[in-house]
């Protein structure tokens, strides 16, 4: 099997695993702390909610809105949608490009890729798919990803302090729901920032090895001879422009990936925070109750 086929086998397989627990979930549960189910007692729990991607959308209207440009909510979300999707097509364009990297490099790329399109079969193909239970009115392009995995770090009320003026006072919660697909981008992103110069050299490394033991002896000493570069020294020049090429592609990997994935994230954390928000009422309703007791 060729290499980019086991490559883009990485990635159906994060896409086939996500989109089955995403459909056991999606019909098997209840939203919410109604049919939420413990694993770890209250830090780690299954937790079910779909996010509808509205958040990011109306962040995106205002900005052009305070610019003097008209943009509804559902224009600003179908430009997100979009944008998501060049991004993915981004990156299995670059994990093609790395194919032959000599390392795990193009591994880590592919569970990017995965993740990246787990989610985006949610946000483009749910509101249809499902149209018949969805909660939500939805189109091509308008569905909502399904989140499941929900450690519960820690929630409560941030502190009044005047230099934390974005979140003071208000009740949230320290980690978002997450599902495969968030996971395997995670993961991705992750390795690929810590270890991408161990990558590069050991790439550099494989093709160094490969030139210098089919470089002749006798090359060497007629090309000093000449001062002409041996055809190893060329073909260490290509390797190392290689390496550097394949910097460049990883770089815009991560950012791309990291830009696509931030709408998901920032959309979790919006929904979640309403969520959140909500219990923070009722405990409130629940203290009120107790002292008028």
């Amino acid at each position: 099997m060729k290499r980019v086929t086991k490559l883009f086998s990485i990635s159906l397989i994060v896409i086939v695993v996500d989109q089955i627990v995403k459909l056991l979930v999606k019909f098997n549960m209840e939203k919410g702390d109604a049919g939420q189910i413990k694993i770890l007692g209250d830090f780690f729990k299954l937790h079910f909610i779909e996010n509808n991607g509205a958040a990011f959308g109306l962040t995106l209207t205002e900005l052009f809105n305070n610019i003097g440009l008209d943009m509804s909510e559902s224009t600003g979300k179908l430009i997100l949608s979009l944008f998501s999707i060049l991004a993915v097509s981004a990156i299995g364009v670059v994990l093609y490009r790395l194919k032959d990297h000599k390392s795990a490099l193009p591994i880590f790329i592919a569970l990017i890729f995965g993740g990246a399109l787990g989610n985006i079969i949610d946000r483009t193909f749910y509101g249809i798919w499902f149209a018949d239970i969805n909660d939500y009115t939805g189109s091509l392009f308008y569905g909502r990803v399904v989140d499941m995995f929900y450690l519960d770090i820690w929630k409560g009320y941030l502190p009044d302090w005047k230099w934390f003026p974005l979140f003071n006072g208000q009740y949230t919660a320290l980690w978002p729901i997450w599902n495969v697909a968030d996971a395997s981008i995670s993961i991705g992103i992750t390795v690929i920032l810590l270890f991408q110069g161990r990558f590069f050299k050991q790439d550099e490394l494989a093709r160094g090895v490969n030139t210098d033991s089919s470089k002749p002896s006798e090359l060497a000493t007629d090309s000093k001879a000449t001062n002409k570069p041996t055809h190893g020294e060329e073909d260490g020049s290509d390797a190392k422009s290689d390496v550097d090429d394949a910097k460049e592609e990883a770089e815009k990997t991560v950012k791309a990936a990291v830009a696509a994935h931030a709408i998901s994230e920032d959309v979790d954390s919006e929904d979640h925070q309403e969520d959140v928000e909500g219990e923070g009422a009722s405990e409130d309703v629940g203290d009120e109750g107790g002292d008028a007791g």
